[in-house]
Protein backbone atom coordinates (compact mmCIF):
# COMPACT_ATOMS: atom_id res chain seq x y z
CA UNK A 1 0.00 0.00 0.00
CA UNK A 2 1.46 3.52 -1.00
CA UNK A 3 2.00 5.75 1.82
CA UNK A 4 -0.40 9.26 2.66
CA UNK A 5 1.49 11.14 0.38
CA UNK A 6 0.84 9.48 -2.73
CA UNK A 7 -2.33 10.24 -2.85
CA UNK A 8 -1.83 14.08 -3.22
CA UNK A 9 -2.81 13.90 -6.76
CA UNK A 10 -1.09 16.53 -9.32
CA UNK A 11 1.72 18.25 -6.97
CA UNK A 12 4.72 16.18 -7.23
CA UNK A 13 6.56 18.96 -5.53
CA UNK A 14 4.99 18.95 -2.45
CA UNK A 15 4.45 15.42 -2.01
CA UNK A 16 8.00 14.90 -2.07
CA UNK A 17 8.74 18.14 0.32
CA UNK A 18 6.64 16.77 2.80
CA UNK A 19 7.73 13.15 2.55
CA UNK A 20 11.33 14.30 3.11
CA UNK A 21 10.29 16.82 5.88
CA UNK A 22 8.65 13.88 7.84
CA UNK A 23 11.77 11.53 7.17
CA UNK A 24 14.49 13.71 7.60
CA UNK A 25 12.39 14.88 10.98
CA UNK A 26 12.18 18.44 10.16
CA UNK A 27 8.90 19.08 10.56
CA UNK A 28 7.87 22.42 11.92
CA UNK A 29 4.93 23.33 13.79
CA UNK A 30 3.21 25.99 11.74
CA UNK A 31 2.51 25.46 7.99
CA UNK A 32 0.69 27.90 5.70
CA UNK A 33 -0.52 25.92 2.32
CA UNK A 34 -1.46 28.41 -0.59
CA UNK A 35 -2.93 27.65 -3.68
CA UNK A 36 -6.16 27.66 -5.80
CA UNK A 37 -9.09 25.55 -5.53
CA UNK A 38 -8.78 22.31 -6.31
CA UNK A 39 -5.19 22.03 -5.78
CA UNK A 40 -5.55 19.37 -2.98
CA UNK A 41 -4.15 21.69 -0.31
CA UNK A 42 -7.07 19.85 2.38
CA UNK A 43 -6.19 16.24 1.25
CA UNK A 44 -2.13 17.68 1.75
CA UNK A 45 -3.33 18.75 5.15
CA UNK A 46 -4.67 15.04 5.95
CA UNK A 47 -1.46 13.32 4.50
CA UNK A 48 0.64 15.38 6.87
CA UNK A 49 -1.40 14.51 9.71
CA UNK A 50 -1.52 10.89 9.14
CA UNK A 51 2.20 10.57 8.28
CA UNK A 52 2.74 12.62 11.91
CA UNK A 53 0.06 10.57 13.58
CA UNK A 54 1.38 7.09 13.13
CA UNK A 55 2.37 5.17 15.47
CA UNK A 56 5.49 3.11 13.57
CA UNK A 57 7.13 6.64 13.21
CA UNK A 58 9.23 8.39 10.72
CA UNK A 59 11.76 5.32 10.07
CA UNK A 60 9.06 2.73 10.05
CA UNK A 61 8.35 0.99 6.91
CA UNK A 62 7.89 3.75 3.79
CA UNK A 63 8.72 6.30 6.54
CA UNK A 64 6.40 5.16 9.38
CA UNK A 65 2.97 6.03 6.62
CA UNK A 66 1.78 2.92 6.89
CA UNK A 67 -1.44 3.54 5.87
CA UNK A 68 -3.31 0.75 7.11
CA UNK A 69 -2.59 1.13 11.02
CA UNK A 70 -5.99 1.54 12.89
CA UNK A 71 -4.68 5.45 13.80
CA UNK A 72 -3.66 6.25 9.52
CA UNK A 73 -7.53 4.12 9.10
CA UNK A 74 -8.98 7.30 11.79
CA UNK A 75 -6.92 10.32 10.13
CA UNK A 76 -7.58 8.72 6.42
CA UNK A 77 -11.46 8.69 7.16
CA UNK A 78 -11.12 11.91 9.17
CA UNK A 79 -12.43 10.40 12.05
CA UNK A 80 -9.42 10.72 14.19
CA UNK A 81 -10.24 13.03 17.12
CA UNK A 82 -6.98 14.66 17.73
CA UNK A 83 -6.77 15.92 14.00
CA UNK A 84 -9.11 18.97 14.09
CA UNK A 85 -10.59 20.59 11.13
CA UNK A 86 -11.69 24.40 11.12
CA UNK A 87 -13.96 26.42 8.43
CA UNK A 88 -14.81 30.05 9.26
CA UNK A 89 -18.34 30.03 11.44
CA UNK A 90 -18.79 33.70 10.28
CA UNK A 91 -20.46 35.35 6.78
CA UNK A 92 -17.54 37.08 6.66
CA UNK A 93 -14.67 34.76 8.03
CA UNK A 94 -13.36 33.26 11.29
CA UNK A 95 -14.74 34.87 14.53
CA UNK A 96 -12.91 36.32 17.73
CA UNK A 97 -14.60 33.73 19.56
CA UNK A 98 -13.85 30.78 17.26
CA UNK A 99 -10.14 31.91 17.21
CA UNK A 100 -10.26 31.68 21.00
CA UNK A 101 -12.27 28.32 21.63
CA UNK A 102 -9.28 26.84 18.98
CA UNK A 103 -6.44 28.60 21.04
CA UNK A 104 -7.95 27.34 24.26
CA UNK A 105 -8.19 23.65 22.22
CA UNK A 106 -4.58 23.77 21.78
CA UNK A 107 -3.75 23.54 25.78
CA UNK A 108 -5.36 20.39 25.99
CA UNK A 109 -4.06 16.94 25.78
CA UNK A 110 -4.48 14.73 23.39
CA UNK A 111 -7.82 12.34 23.67
CA UNK A 112 -5.65 9.40 21.63
CA UNK A 113 -2.18 10.01 20.36
CA UNK A 114 0.78 11.76 21.63
CA UNK A 115 0.28 14.74 19.00
CA UNK A 116 -2.83 16.92 18.22
CA UNK A 117 -2.96 18.49 14.19
CA UNK A 118 -5.07 21.62 13.71
CA UNK A 119 -6.27 22.38 9.97
CA UNK A 120 -7.83 26.02 9.66
CA UNK A 121 -9.32 26.33 6.54
CA UNK A 122 -9.15 29.53 4.71
CA UNK A 123 -7.41 31.59 6.59
CA UNK A 124 -7.56 34.71 4.01
CA UNK A 125 -10.85 34.77 5.99
CA UNK A 126 -8.86 35.21 9.37
CA UNK A 127 -9.50 38.93 9.91
CA UNK A 128 -6.98 41.29 11.75
CA UNK A 129 -8.80 41.04 15.50
CA UNK A 130 -9.26 37.16 14.98
CA UNK A 131 -5.79 36.88 13.90
CA UNK A 132 -4.65 38.84 16.89
CA UNK A 133 -5.86 36.16 19.16
CA UNK A 134 -4.28 33.42 17.16
CA UNK A 135 -0.80 34.95 16.96
CA UNK A 136 0.57 33.56 20.39
CA UNK A 137 -0.48 30.45 19.56
CA UNK A 138 1.46 30.26 15.90
CA UNK A 139 4.28 31.53 17.21
CA UNK A 140 4.62 29.70 20.07
CA UNK A 141 2.18 26.42 19.89
CA UNK A 142 2.40 23.97 22.42
CA UNK A 143 5.07 21.21 22.13
CA UNK A 144 2.49 18.64 20.87
CA UNK A 145 0.61 20.99 18.33
CA UNK A 146 0.84 21.15 14.57
CA UNK A 147 -1.15 23.68 12.91
CA UNK A 148 -1.77 23.26 9.14
CA UNK A 149 -3.23 26.62 7.75
CA UNK A 150 -4.79 26.69 4.03
CA UNK A 151 -5.21 29.50 1.98
CA UNK A 152 -5.25 30.76 -1.28
CA UNK A 153 -2.52 33.19 -2.30
CA UNK A 154 -0.26 33.65 0.10
CA UNK A 155 -0.74 37.62 -0.57
CA UNK A 156 -4.20 37.20 0.56
CA UNK A 157 -3.18 35.66 4.51
CA UNK A 158 -1.98 38.41 6.95
CA UNK A 159 1.90 39.18 6.31
CA UNK A 160 1.93 38.49 10.37
CA UNK A 161 0.58 34.93 10.23
CA UNK A 162 2.55 34.07 6.88
CA UNK A 163 5.62 34.76 8.85
CA UNK A 164 4.72 32.95 11.45
CA UNK A 165 4.67 29.54 8.64
CA UNK A 166 6.74 27.26 6.43
CA UNK A 167 4.58 28.54 3.08
CA UNK A 168 4.22 25.53 0.98
CA UNK A 169 3.06 26.52 -2.46
CA UNK A 170 0.68 24.09 -4.80
CA UNK A 171 0.55 24.57 -8.19
CA UNK A 172 -2.61 25.38 -10.41
CA UNK A 173 -3.95 21.89 -12.34
CA UNK A 174 -5.15 22.65 -15.57
CA UNK A 175 -8.66 20.68 -16.21
CA UNK A 176 -7.37 18.96 -18.92
CA UNK A 177 -4.63 17.34 -16.55
CA UNK A 178 -6.98 17.34 -13.79
CA UNK A 179 -9.37 15.21 -16.07
CA UNK A 180 -6.84 12.94 -16.81
CA UNK A 181 -5.75 12.13 -13.07
CA UNK A 182 -9.14 11.89 -11.96
CA UNK A 183 -9.32 8.82 -15.37
CA UNK A 184 -6.50 7.32 -13.93
CA UNK A 185 -7.89 7.22 -10.47
CA UNK A 186 -11.14 5.90 -11.00
CA UNK A 187 -11.30 4.00 -14.06
CA UNK A 188 -13.44 6.46 -15.79
CA UNK A 189 -13.69 7.73 -19.20
CA UNK A 190 -12.20 11.19 -19.82
CA UNK A 191 -15.36 12.91 -20.30
CA UNK A 192 -16.51 11.48 -16.95
CA UNK A 193 -13.46 13.05 -15.31
CA UNK A 194 -14.24 15.86 -16.79
CA UNK A 195 -17.80 16.59 -16.18
CA UNK A 196 -16.98 15.30 -12.23
CA UNK A 197 -14.10 18.22 -12.14
CA UNK A 198 -16.59 20.65 -13.15
CA UNK A 199 -19.52 19.17 -10.55
CA UNK A 200 -16.56 19.46 -7.61
CA UNK A 201 -15.78 22.78 -8.50
CA UNK A 202 -12.09 22.15 -9.52
CA UNK A 203 -11.58 19.64 -7.09
CA UNK A 204 -9.60 16.12 -8.22
CA UNK A 205 -9.85 14.21 -4.56
CA UNK A 206 -13.83 15.68 -4.88
CA UNK A 207 -14.42 14.33 -8.23
CA UNK A 208 -12.74 11.40 -7.76
CA UNK A 209 -14.58 10.89 -4.51
CA UNK A 210 -18.12 12.16 -6.58
CA UNK A 211 -17.60 9.11 -9.09
CA UNK A 212 -16.69 6.50 -6.49
CA UNK A 213 -19.36 7.33 -3.99
CA UNK A 214 -21.65 4.27 -2.83
CA UNK A 215 -24.60 3.17 -5.76
CA UNK A 216 -23.21 6.10 -7.69
CA UNK A 217 -25.79 8.29 -5.45
CA UNK A 218 -23.78 11.87 -6.78
CA UNK A 219 -24.30 10.77 -10.59
CA UNK A 220 -27.60 9.82 -9.89
CA UNK A 221 -28.09 13.18 -7.93
CA UNK A 222 -26.54 14.80 -11.11
CA UNK A 223 -29.25 13.18 -13.52
CA UNK A 224 -31.92 14.19 -11.38
CA UNK A 225 -30.74 17.82 -11.06
CA UNK A 226 -30.15 17.94 -14.85
CA UNK A 227 -33.30 16.16 -15.33
CA UNK A 228 -35.10 19.37 -13.15
CA UNK A 229 -33.24 21.73 -14.84
CA UNK A 230 -34.34 20.85 -18.38
CA UNK A 231 -38.27 20.89 -17.20
CA UNK A 232 -37.63 24.38 -15.74
CA UNK A 233 -39.37 26.18 -18.51
CA UNK A 234 -42.96 24.23 -18.53
CA UNK A 235 -42.48 24.45 -14.37
CA UNK A 236 -45.51 27.08 -12.64
CA UNK A 237 -44.03 28.48 -9.00
CA UNK A 238 -44.98 25.73 -7.22
CA UNK A 239 -43.59 23.13 -9.38
CA UNK A 240 -40.35 25.47 -8.65
CA UNK A 241 -40.63 25.57 -5.18
CA UNK A 242 -41.49 21.46 -4.76
CA UNK A 243 -38.37 20.99 -7.12
CA UNK A 244 -36.01 23.06 -4.64
CA UNK A 245 -36.89 20.76 -1.65
CA UNK A 246 -37.00 17.61 -3.55
CA UNK A 247 -33.15 18.47 -4.97
CA UNK A 248 -31.74 20.01 -1.18
CA UNK A 249 -33.22 16.42 0.46
CA UNK A 250 -31.36 14.02 -2.67
CA UNK A 251 -28.81 16.64 -2.01
CA UNK A 252 -28.05 16.02 1.84
CA UNK A 253 -29.51 12.52 1.71
CA UNK A 254 -25.75 10.47 2.10
CA UNK A 255 -25.27 13.19 5.50
CA UNK A 256 -27.66 10.37 7.36
CA UNK A 257 -25.27 7.85 6.25
CA UNK A 258 -22.18 10.28 8.00
CA UNK A 259 -24.39 10.27 10.72
CA UNK A 260 -25.04 6.95 11.52
CA UNK A 261 -21.05 6.42 11.33
CA UNK A 262 -20.84 8.61 13.98
CA UNK A 263 -23.34 7.92 16.09
CA UNK A 264 -22.03 3.99 15.53
CA UNK A 265 -18.16 5.42 17.00
CA UNK A 266 -19.41 7.42 20.01
CA UNK A 267 -21.43 3.97 21.01
CA UNK A 268 -18.29 2.54 20.33
CA UNK A 269 -16.21 4.90 22.62
CA UNK A 270 -19.00 6.02 25.45
CA UNK A 271 -17.75 3.07 27.77
CA UNK A 272 -13.51 4.34 27.99
CA UNK A 273 -13.63 8.04 26.90
CA UNK A 274 -13.87 10.98 29.59
CA UNK A 275 -17.08 12.64 29.22
CA UNK A 276 -14.72 16.02 27.95
CA UNK A 277 -13.63 13.36 24.97
CA UNK A 278 -16.72 12.56 24.29
CA UNK A 279 -17.60 16.21 23.86
CA UNK A 280 -14.91 16.58 21.32
CA UNK A 281 -15.87 14.37 19.50
CA UNK A 282 -19.10 15.44 19.50
CA UNK A 283 -18.07 18.79 18.14
CA UNK A 284 -15.93 17.05 15.62
CA UNK A 285 -18.60 14.87 14.19
CA UNK A 286 -21.09 18.60 14.31
CA UNK A 287 -18.57 20.13 12.13
CA UNK A 288 -17.99 17.26 10.09
CA UNK A 289 -21.48 17.17 9.21
CA UNK A 290 -21.45 20.92 8.46
CA UNK A 291 -18.66 20.34 5.88
CA UNK A 292 -20.55 17.71 4.27
CA UNK A 293 -23.47 19.95 4.07
CA UNK A 294 -21.45 22.48 2.64
CA UNK A 295 -19.89 20.36 0.11
CA UNK A 296 -23.50 18.71 -1.23
CA UNK A 297 -24.41 22.48 -1.58
CA UNK A 298 -21.70 23.43 -3.57
CA UNK A 299 -22.01 20.78 -5.51
CA UNK A 300 -25.35 21.62 -6.33
CA UNK A 301 -24.56 25.37 -7.51
CA UNK A 302 -21.31 24.17 -9.44
CA UNK A 303 -23.56 21.47 -11.54
CA UNK A 304 -26.09 23.94 -12.41
CA UNK A 305 -22.97 26.37 -13.24
CA UNK A 306 -21.65 23.57 -16.01
CA UNK A 307 -25.27 23.21 -17.20
CA UNK A 308 -25.52 26.99 -17.63
CA UNK A 309 -22.37 27.01 -19.18
CA UNK A 310 -22.98 24.27 -21.65
CA UNK A 311 -26.02 26.18 -22.53
CA UNK A 312 -24.08 29.17 -23.81
CA UNK A 313 -21.50 26.63 -25.81
CA UNK A 314 -24.67 25.81 -27.58
CA UNK A 315 -26.18 29.55 -27.99
CA UNK A 316 -22.51 30.57 -29.32
CA UNK A 317 -22.63 27.82 -32.44
CA UNK A 318 -19.57 25.84 -30.42
CA UNK A 319 -21.54 23.00 -28.90
CA UNK A 320 -18.56 20.26 -29.49
CA UNK A 321 -16.92 22.33 -26.68
CA UNK A 322 -20.15 20.73 -24.46
CA UNK A 323 -18.88 19.14 -21.03
CA UNK A 324 -22.04 17.07 -19.85
CA UNK A 325 -21.90 15.17 -23.39
CA UNK A 326 -24.50 12.54 -21.76
CA UNK A 327 -26.71 15.14 -21.86
CA UNK A 328 -26.04 16.87 -25.41
CA UNK A 329 -29.25 15.89 -27.05
CA UNK A 330 -31.46 18.30 -24.36
CA UNK A 331 -28.71 21.01 -24.39
CA UNK A 332 -29.29 21.35 -28.14
CA UNK A 333 -32.67 21.13 -28.02
CA UNK A 334 -32.96 23.61 -25.21
CA UNK A 335 -30.23 26.45 -26.10
CA UNK A 336 -29.72 26.41 -29.61
CA UNK A 337 -32.27 29.75 -29.94
CA UNK A 338 -30.83 31.14 -26.85
CA UNK A 339 -28.83 33.93 -25.93
CA UNK A 340 -25.74 33.79 -24.77
CA UNK A 341 -25.78 36.58 -23.34
CA UNK A 342 -28.47 35.78 -21.00
CA UNK A 343 -27.25 32.55 -19.89
CA UNK A 344 -23.90 34.04 -18.57
CA UNK A 345 -26.38 36.09 -16.54
CA UNK A 346 -27.60 33.26 -15.08
CA UNK A 347 -24.39 31.89 -14.77
CA UNK A 348 -24.16 35.00 -12.70
CA UNK A 349 -27.02 34.08 -10.47
CA UNK A 350 -25.48 31.52 -9.18
CA UNK A 351 -22.28 33.15 -7.74
CA UNK A 352 -24.81 35.85 -6.68
CA UNK A 353 -26.27 31.70 -4.66
CA UNK A 354 -22.83 30.41 -3.30
CA UNK A 355 -22.24 34.12 -1.63
CA UNK A 356 -25.79 33.78 -0.01
CA UNK A 357 -25.08 30.43 0.80
CA UNK A 358 -21.69 31.46 2.68
CA UNK A 359 -23.90 34.38 4.48
CA UNK A 360 -25.73 31.25 5.77
CA UNK A 361 -29.39 32.30 3.98
CA UNK A 362 -31.41 29.50 4.15
CA UNK A 363 -30.36 26.73 1.30
CA UNK A 364 -34.12 26.59 0.21
CA UNK A 365 -34.57 30.45 -0.54
CA UNK A 366 -30.95 30.48 -2.33
CA UNK A 367 -32.24 27.03 -4.37
CA UNK A 368 -35.72 28.27 -4.87
CA UNK A 369 -34.14 32.13 -6.32
CA UNK A 370 -31.39 30.03 -8.48
CA UNK A 371 -34.28 28.01 -10.05
CA UNK A 372 -36.65 31.04 -10.79
CA UNK A 373 -33.62 32.93 -12.39
CA UNK A 374 -32.80 29.96 -14.71
CA UNK A 375 -36.68 29.62 -15.51
CA UNK A 376 -36.73 33.20 -16.73
CA UNK A 377 -34.03 32.87 -18.79
CA UNK A 378 -35.47 29.54 -20.16
CA UNK A 379 -38.71 30.83 -20.99
CA UNK A 380 -36.97 33.97 -22.88
CA UNK A 381 -35.44 31.85 -24.85
CA UNK A 382 -38.03 31.79 -27.47
CA UNK A 383 -39.15 28.12 -26.26
CA UNK A 384 -42.76 27.95 -24.85
CA UNK A 385 -43.28 24.15 -25.18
Amino acid sequence: MADAFENILGQPKVREFLRASVVSERVTQAYLFVGPAGSNKTLAAYALAQALMCPKGPHGPRGGMCGDCNRCDKVMRRKHPDVRYFAPAGANGYLVEQVREIVADTAMAPIQADRKIYILDRVDQLGASAANAFLKTLEEPEDDVVLILLGRTRASVLPTIVSRCQVVPFRHIPASEAAGIVAQNTGAALPQARMAIEACGGSITAAVAFLQAPGNERLAFRSRLFAALARLARADDWDIVEMARELLEASKAPLDVVRASQETELAENADFLAKSAIRQIEARNKRSLSAKTTEYLRQTTSLVRSWLRDGMMVAAGTPDLIINTDVREVLVDLFSTADAGRLAAAAAKVDDCERALAYNVSPETCIDALLFDVREVLNDSGRTD
